[in-house]
Protein backbone atom coordinates (compact mmCIF):
# COMPACT_ATOMS: atom_id res chain seq x y z
CA UNK A 1 0.00 0.00 0.00
CA UNK A 2 1.47 3.21 -1.26
CA UNK A 3 1.83 6.53 1.30
CA UNK A 4 -1.08 8.01 -0.94
CA UNK A 5 -3.34 5.13 -0.60
CA UNK A 6 -2.95 5.10 3.08
CA UNK A 7 -3.83 8.83 3.42
CA UNK A 8 -6.90 8.44 1.07
CA UNK A 9 -8.09 5.83 3.25
CA UNK A 10 -7.01 8.18 6.72
CA UNK A 11 -9.15 10.70 4.87
CA UNK A 12 -11.93 8.14 3.96
CA UNK A 13 -12.15 7.50 8.25
CA UNK A 14 -11.99 10.57 9.30
CA UNK A 15 -14.94 11.99 6.62
CA UNK A 16 -17.23 9.02 7.57
CA UNK A 17 -16.81 10.05 11.53
CA UNK A 18 -17.80 13.76 10.27
CA UNK A 19 -20.01 13.26 7.85
CA UNK A 20 -22.84 15.64 9.38
CA UNK A 21 -19.95 18.13 10.15
CA UNK A 22 -20.98 21.03 8.08
CA UNK A 23 -18.20 23.44 9.17
CA UNK A 24 -15.43 20.97 7.74
CA UNK A 25 -13.88 22.10 5.10
CA UNK A 26 -11.07 21.21 2.93
CA UNK A 27 -8.64 23.59 4.92
CA UNK A 28 -9.65 21.39 7.87
CA UNK A 29 -8.94 18.19 6.15
CA UNK A 30 -5.78 19.30 5.02
CA UNK A 31 -4.43 20.14 7.83
CA UNK A 32 -5.53 17.28 9.93
CA UNK A 33 -3.00 15.40 7.18
CA UNK A 34 -0.46 18.01 8.00
CA UNK A 35 -0.39 18.85 4.55
CA UNK A 36 -0.87 22.26 2.73
CA UNK A 37 -4.76 22.53 1.09
CA UNK A 38 -2.85 22.38 -2.64
CA UNK A 39 -0.73 19.39 -1.76
CA UNK A 40 -3.68 17.52 0.27
CA UNK A 41 -5.86 17.78 -2.93
CA UNK A 42 -3.53 16.41 -5.16
CA UNK A 43 -2.94 13.50 -3.50
CA UNK A 44 -6.52 12.44 -2.44
CA UNK A 45 -7.55 13.60 -5.86
CA UNK A 46 -4.19 11.04 -7.12
CA UNK A 47 -6.03 7.92 -5.30
CA UNK A 48 -9.35 8.25 -5.18
CA UNK A 49 -9.70 10.33 -9.06
CA UNK A 50 -11.94 12.69 -7.65
CA UNK A 51 -11.58 15.81 -5.78
CA UNK A 52 -12.22 15.67 -1.73
CA UNK A 53 -14.61 18.06 -2.28
CA UNK A 54 -16.43 16.70 -4.81
CA UNK A 55 -16.15 12.82 -3.02
CA UNK A 56 -17.88 14.45 -0.19
CA UNK A 57 -20.56 15.83 -2.44
CA UNK A 58 -21.19 12.83 -3.82
CA UNK A 59 -21.32 10.73 -0.56
CA UNK A 60 -23.67 13.06 0.88
CA UNK A 61 -26.03 13.12 -2.32
CA UNK A 62 -25.98 9.24 -2.16
CA UNK A 63 -27.21 9.15 1.55
CA UNK A 64 -29.73 11.61 0.83
CA UNK A 65 -31.01 9.24 -1.85
CA UNK A 66 -31.14 6.73 0.23
CA UNK A 67 -33.28 8.80 3.03
CA UNK A 68 -35.26 9.94 0.31
CA UNK A 69 -36.41 6.56 -0.52
CA UNK A 70 -36.43 4.72 2.60
CA UNK A 71 -37.75 7.58 5.30
CA UNK A 72 -40.70 10.49 5.25
CA UNK A 73 -38.00 13.58 6.66
CA UNK A 74 -39.47 16.46 4.39
CA UNK A 75 -36.97 17.21 1.50
CA UNK A 76 -35.83 20.38 3.15
CA UNK A 77 -34.36 18.75 6.18
CA UNK A 78 -32.73 15.82 3.73
CA UNK A 79 -31.06 18.98 2.19
CA UNK A 80 -29.51 20.88 4.95
CA UNK A 81 -28.46 17.64 6.11
CA UNK A 82 -26.74 17.00 3.10
CA UNK A 83 -24.84 20.46 3.06
CA UNK A 84 -27.02 22.52 1.43
CA UNK A 85 -28.87 26.08 2.22
CA UNK A 86 -31.67 25.91 0.54
CA UNK A 87 -34.13 23.48 -1.36
CA UNK A 88 -33.58 25.43 -4.62
CA UNK A 89 -29.75 24.44 -4.56
CA UNK A 90 -30.41 20.84 -3.51
CA UNK A 91 -32.70 19.96 -5.96
CA UNK A 92 -30.54 21.19 -8.87
CA UNK A 93 -27.47 19.02 -7.10
CA UNK A 94 -29.87 16.28 -6.88
CA UNK A 95 -31.28 16.25 -10.81
CA UNK A 96 -27.45 16.78 -12.14
CA UNK A 97 -26.54 13.63 -10.39
CA UNK A 98 -29.40 11.53 -10.38
CA UNK A 99 -31.59 12.51 -13.12
CA UNK A 100 -34.65 13.80 -11.09
CA UNK A 101 -35.75 15.86 -8.59
CA UNK A 102 -35.84 14.92 -5.02
CA UNK A 103 -39.58 14.78 -5.15
CA UNK A 104 -39.75 12.15 -7.88
CA UNK A 105 -37.34 10.25 -6.53
CA UNK A 106 -38.96 9.78 -3.47
CA UNK A 107 -42.04 7.96 -5.37
CA UNK A 108 -39.85 5.79 -7.85
CA UNK A 109 -36.44 5.45 -6.59
CA UNK A 110 -33.68 3.65 -8.09
CA UNK A 111 -29.68 2.34 -6.68
CA UNK A 112 -28.54 5.34 -4.57
CA UNK A 113 -24.81 4.50 -5.71
CA UNK A 114 -23.62 7.19 -7.98
CA UNK A 115 -20.76 6.24 -10.15
CA UNK A 116 -17.19 6.47 -9.00
CA UNK A 117 -13.61 6.08 -9.97
CA UNK A 118 -12.50 4.58 -6.19
CA UNK A 119 -15.77 2.44 -5.30
CA UNK A 120 -16.29 4.01 -1.92
CA UNK A 121 -20.13 4.43 -1.55
CA UNK A 122 -22.49 5.87 0.80
CA UNK A 123 -23.45 2.49 3.18
CA UNK A 124 -26.70 2.66 5.26
CA UNK A 125 -27.79 3.44 7.53
CA UNK A 126 -24.97 5.56 8.23
CA UNK A 127 -21.59 4.76 7.21
CA UNK A 128 -19.08 4.23 4.14
CA UNK A 129 -18.60 1.19 1.98
CA UNK A 130 -14.62 1.36 1.20
CA UNK A 131 -13.46 -1.75 -1.33
CA UNK A 132 -10.98 -4.07 0.53
CA UNK A 133 -7.42 -3.36 0.82
CA UNK A 134 -5.75 -6.95 0.22
CA UNK A 135 -7.49 -9.30 -2.55
CA UNK A 136 -7.60 -13.13 -1.34
CA UNK A 137 -6.83 -15.98 -3.57
CA UNK A 138 -8.43 -18.55 -2.01
CA UNK A 139 -11.40 -20.22 -3.97
CA UNK A 140 -14.46 -18.31 -2.90
CA UNK A 141 -17.15 -20.76 -1.43
CA UNK A 142 -19.87 -18.49 -2.01
CA UNK A 143 -19.32 -18.65 -5.32
CA UNK A 144 -19.34 -22.41 -5.56
CA UNK A 145 -22.88 -22.41 -4.06
CA UNK A 146 -24.42 -20.61 -6.03
CA UNK A 147 -23.13 -22.28 -9.33
CA UNK A 148 -24.34 -25.45 -7.44
CA UNK A 149 -28.04 -24.12 -7.14
CA UNK A 150 -27.60 -22.54 -11.04
CA UNK A 151 -26.40 -25.90 -11.96
CA UNK A 152 -29.59 -27.99 -9.86
CA UNK A 153 -31.72 -26.14 -11.28
CA UNK A 154 -31.12 -26.08 -14.62
CA UNK A 155 -30.83 -30.06 -13.80
CA UNK A 156 -34.42 -30.25 -12.34
CA UNK A 157 -36.10 -28.56 -15.10
CA UNK A 158 -34.40 -30.83 -17.57
CA UNK A 159 -36.19 -33.65 -15.66
CA UNK A 160 -39.32 -32.35 -15.41
CA UNK A 161 -39.14 -32.29 -19.45
CA UNK A 162 -40.54 -35.61 -19.16
CA UNK A 163 -43.53 -35.72 -17.03
CA UNK A 164 -46.74 -35.02 -18.25
CA UNK A 165 -48.85 -31.53 -17.53
CA UNK A 166 -51.07 -33.41 -15.61
CA UNK A 167 -47.61 -34.66 -13.09
CA UNK A 168 -46.13 -31.12 -13.73
CA UNK A 169 -49.54 -29.38 -12.43
CA UNK A 170 -50.66 -31.72 -9.48
CA UNK A 171 -51.04 -30.41 -6.10
CA UNK A 172 -47.58 -31.51 -3.66
CA UNK A 173 -48.27 -32.05 -0.11
CA UNK A 174 -45.30 -29.85 1.64
CA UNK A 175 -43.29 -30.89 4.52
CA UNK A 176 -43.74 -27.74 5.61
CA UNK A 177 -45.93 -24.32 5.54
CA UNK A 178 -44.99 -21.22 4.37
CA UNK A 179 -43.44 -21.57 0.93
CA UNK A 180 -46.10 -21.12 -1.59
CA UNK A 181 -49.73 -21.25 -2.31
CA UNK A 182 -51.05 -24.79 -4.02
CA UNK A 183 -47.71 -25.59 -4.91
CA UNK A 184 -46.80 -28.50 -7.88
CA UNK A 185 -43.56 -29.49 -9.97
CA UNK A 186 -44.32 -27.16 -12.35
CA UNK A 187 -45.06 -23.54 -9.92
CA UNK A 188 -42.09 -24.36 -8.25
CA UNK A 189 -39.66 -25.03 -10.51
CA UNK A 190 -41.36 -21.74 -12.30
CA UNK A 191 -40.44 -19.67 -9.10
CA UNK A 192 -36.90 -20.77 -9.14
CA UNK A 193 -35.94 -19.84 -12.27
CA UNK A 194 -38.12 -16.35 -11.17
CA UNK A 195 -36.29 -15.68 -7.99
CA UNK A 196 -33.02 -15.07 -10.05
CA UNK A 197 -34.71 -13.60 -12.90
CA UNK A 198 -36.86 -11.36 -9.85
CA UNK A 199 -33.03 -9.96 -8.10
CA UNK A 200 -31.31 -9.78 -11.49
CA UNK A 201 -34.18 -7.46 -12.15
CA UNK A 202 -34.12 -5.73 -8.73
CA UNK A 203 -30.72 -5.22 -8.97
CA UNK A 204 -31.06 -3.36 -12.40
CA UNK A 205 -34.14 -1.66 -11.36
CA UNK A 206 -36.15 -2.96 -13.55
CA UNK A 207 -40.07 -4.63 -12.84
CA UNK A 208 -40.67 -8.04 -12.32
CA UNK A 209 -43.78 -9.67 -14.80
CA UNK A 210 -45.09 -12.24 -12.76
CA UNK A 211 -47.56 -13.54 -15.18
CA UNK A 212 -44.36 -15.50 -16.76
CA UNK A 213 -44.74 -17.81 -14.11
CA UNK A 214 -48.55 -18.81 -14.68
CA UNK A 215 -48.51 -22.48 -16.63
CA UNK A 216 -45.15 -21.65 -17.99
CA UNK A 217 -43.75 -24.22 -20.21
CA UNK A 218 -40.77 -26.43 -19.67
CA UNK A 219 -39.30 -24.49 -22.77
CA UNK A 220 -39.41 -21.48 -21.46
CA UNK A 221 -38.27 -22.13 -17.61
CA UNK A 222 -35.20 -23.41 -19.68
CA UNK A 223 -34.83 -20.32 -21.84
CA UNK A 224 -35.51 -18.05 -18.78
CA UNK A 225 -33.19 -20.23 -16.69
CA UNK A 226 -30.34 -19.93 -19.20
CA UNK A 227 -30.02 -16.31 -19.47
CA UNK A 228 -31.29 -15.17 -15.88
CA UNK A 229 -29.31 -18.03 -14.06
CA UNK A 230 -25.82 -16.64 -16.28
CA UNK A 231 -26.88 -13.38 -15.42
CA UNK A 232 -27.43 -14.03 -12.04
CA UNK A 233 -24.08 -15.88 -11.20
CA UNK A 234 -22.25 -13.53 -12.87
CA UNK A 235 -23.52 -11.04 -10.79
CA UNK A 236 -22.53 -12.94 -7.70
CA UNK A 237 -18.99 -13.05 -8.96
CA UNK A 238 -18.90 -9.78 -9.93
CA UNK A 239 -19.58 -9.10 -6.15
CA UNK A 240 -17.66 -11.43 -3.97
CA UNK A 241 -14.62 -10.94 -6.43
CA UNK A 242 -15.23 -7.09 -5.95
CA UNK A 243 -15.39 -7.86 -2.08
CA UNK A 244 -19.17 -6.21 -2.24
CA UNK A 245 -20.99 -8.42 0.25
CA UNK A 246 -21.79 -5.89 2.41
CA UNK A 247 -22.53 -3.39 -0.23
CA UNK A 248 -26.42 -2.30 -0.50
CA UNK A 249 -29.20 -2.26 -2.86
CA UNK A 250 -32.70 -0.63 -3.19
CA UNK A 251 -36.02 -2.43 -3.99
CA UNK A 252 -38.47 0.19 -4.85
CA UNK A 253 -40.97 -2.63 -6.10
CA UNK A 254 -41.86 -3.76 -2.64
CA UNK A 255 -44.52 -1.17 -0.18
CA UNK A 256 -42.72 -0.17 1.83
CA UNK A 257 -39.22 0.45 -0.19
CA UNK A 258 -36.60 -2.10 1.40
CA UNK A 259 -32.67 -2.29 1.25
CA UNK A 260 -30.94 -5.49 1.25
CA UNK A 261 -27.49 -6.10 0.77
CA UNK A 262 -25.61 -8.70 -1.28
CA UNK A 263 -24.35 -11.15 1.27
CA UNK A 264 -27.70 -11.47 2.83
CA UNK A 265 -29.21 -11.96 -0.74
CA UNK A 266 -26.75 -14.32 -1.72
CA UNK A 267 -27.05 -16.26 1.66
CA UNK A 268 -30.53 -16.09 1.04
CA UNK A 269 -30.51 -18.38 -2.09
CA UNK A 270 -28.35 -20.80 -1.28
CA UNK A 271 -29.11 -21.49 2.56
CA UNK A 272 -31.58 -24.66 3.78
CA UNK A 273 -33.46 -21.56 5.75
CA UNK A 274 -36.58 -22.57 7.11
CA UNK A 275 -39.88 -21.21 5.34
CA UNK A 276 -41.36 -17.65 6.01
CA UNK A 277 -44.59 -16.16 6.16
CA UNK A 278 -43.30 -14.32 3.72
CA UNK A 279 -43.13 -16.42 0.12
CA UNK A 280 -40.79 -13.63 -1.02
CA UNK A 281 -38.20 -14.70 0.95
CA UNK A 282 -38.86 -18.43 1.73
CA UNK A 283 -35.64 -20.27 0.70
CA UNK A 284 -34.58 -21.30 -2.82
CA UNK A 285 -33.43 -24.37 -1.02
CA UNK A 286 -36.65 -25.62 -0.10
CA UNK A 287 -38.04 -25.24 -3.14
CA UNK A 288 -35.26 -27.55 -4.61
CA UNK A 289 -36.45 -30.05 -2.57
CA UNK A 290 -39.59 -30.19 -2.89
CA UNK A 291 -39.55 -30.78 -6.80
CA UNK A 292 -36.97 -33.39 -6.07
CA UNK A 293 -38.91 -35.42 -3.83
CA UNK A 294 -41.92 -35.32 -6.11
CA UNK A 295 -39.93 -36.16 -9.25
CA UNK A 296 -38.51 -38.96 -6.82
CA UNK A 297 -42.27 -40.26 -5.67
CA UNK A 298 -43.14 -40.76 -9.72
CA UNK A 299 -40.28 -42.58 -10.67
CA UNK A 300 -38.16 -39.24 -12.43
CA UNK A 301 -36.02 -38.51 -9.45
Amino acid sequence: MTLSTDRFFAFVDQLASRLDDHDLDGNGLASSAYLSRHHFDRVIRAAAGEAPNHFRRRILLERAAYRLATGSDGILGIAVDAGYSSNEAFTRAFRRAYGVAPSAWRESPGQIRLQSPNDVHFHPPGGLRVPARSEGTEMNLLIRMVEHHVRLVGELIINAASLSDEQLDAPIDLPFEGIDDDPSIRSLLSRLVGQMHMWNNVIAGRDYDWSVEVGETITSMRERHGREGDRFLEEVRRVVTEDRLDETFIDAHREPVEVFTYGGLIAHMCSPLPPTEDSWCSAPSNRRITPISGMATLGNG
